[in-house]
């Protein structure tokens, strides 16, 4: 490989790790954590665990009603457990294997490009197994284009939702987006208004029993703001925004303080932990919620999420 200082994006091919550092930006991807282990933006760092595919969200009332938690509820220890398979390194269209040591002191010292691609694939532990791919595409400018697929496998039950979650530091401050006003679903959407929204309080709507609630659908962009970190080092407590948008399809997400099973956890509003994270969710699928009684009847078709089939989606972190 020929690269010079001229090109932006520097590659630090590290023993476990690969670094991808640019004007304003430095990312890490781990081999041994199975993804994005740090997102830094202008010295801000955005993440508190590494990314994962996520498939579950919070049990509804109507879902409860529905008996739909005894007939998919592997895809919730599919969330919380996922084995990374394989990693791939590609930097410039020529693909590097998996560069940990001690294959990685081939390189000698830093590397230049103007592009770096790194591609996971995860298996569920679900039975039959499902394989996911997750690859990260970071341009010379530093956006982070992120592709996810979802292989289809017969024989496992519908999927409550397919998406990526990002786990931050600290509470967000607020969010804004582009898309439709409220609250809404596949199944909910009529009533919604297409415009762009700022949410204040990142707090459960609050139910009686804690269940999901914050869903966006038809969205193009999302930014979340927040000025606290965990580095005691850093005095700059100025806003910072991270910036999710579309790239074909409109996607859907939701960002409260707490992931699906901390939520699941708590019978009562009091139960919840303090809220100290934002969890930002990422859908490429969401299965809608019902309403249609709260006494068995379920989802309608239309609104189902087949764990038979493909879902490829994508998203940019800018």
């Amino acid at each position: 490989m020929d690269y010079t200082n001229k090109m932006p994006l520097r590659v630090v091919f590290g023993d476990f790790t690969l670094g991808v550092h640019g004007n304003g930006f430095d990312y890490i991807f781990s081999y041994a954590q199975g993804g994005l282990e740090s997102l830094v933006k202008n010295g801000y760092e955005w993440l508190y665990r590494t990314p994962k595919p996520t498939f579950w969200r919070a049990l509804t009332d109507n879902d409860r009603g529905s008996r739909f938690h005894l007939k998919s509820g592997s895809w919730l220890a599919a969330d919380l457990f996922i084995d990374c398979k394989e990693v791939e390194v590609i930097v410039d269209g020529e693909s590097q294997g998996k560069p940990c040591a001690p294959d990685n002191n081939r390189y000698g010292s830093d590397v230049y490009a103007k592009e770096a691609v790194v591609r996971y694939t995860y298996e569920t532990i679900t039975t039959p197994a499902a394989l996911v791919h997750v690859t990260y595409t970071v341009s010379e400018k530093g956006e982070i284009t992120v592709g996810v697929h979802y292989v289809g496998v017969k024989g496992l039950p519908q999927l409550p939702v397919f998406g990526m979650r990002f786990i931050m530091p600290t509470l967000a401050d607020q969010y804004r987006y582009g898309g439709l006003s409220g609250e809404t679903y596949p199944d909910r959407k009529l009533g919604a208004e297409k415009g762009i929204f700022e949410v204040d309080d990142l707090s459960l709507t609050p139910y009686l029993v804690p269940q999901d609630c914050g869903m966006r659908m038809d969205t193009d962009w999302v930014e979340v703001v927040r000025h606290t970190s965990l580095n005691n080092s850093r005095r700059d407590s100025s806003k910072q925004t991270l910036r999710i948008e579309k790239t074909d399809e409109a996607f859907s997400f939701s960002c409260l303080p707490y992931t699906a099973t901390e939520i699941e956890n708590a019978t009562h509003q009091e139960e919840l932990p303090p809220a100290r994270r934002t969890v930002l969710c990422v859908y490429g699928a969401v299965r809608g919620v019902g309403g249609i009684d709260s006494w068995g009847s379920d989802v309608e078709d239309a609104y189902c999420i087949s764990a038979e089939k493909d879902i490829i989606y994508s998203f940019t972190i800018c």
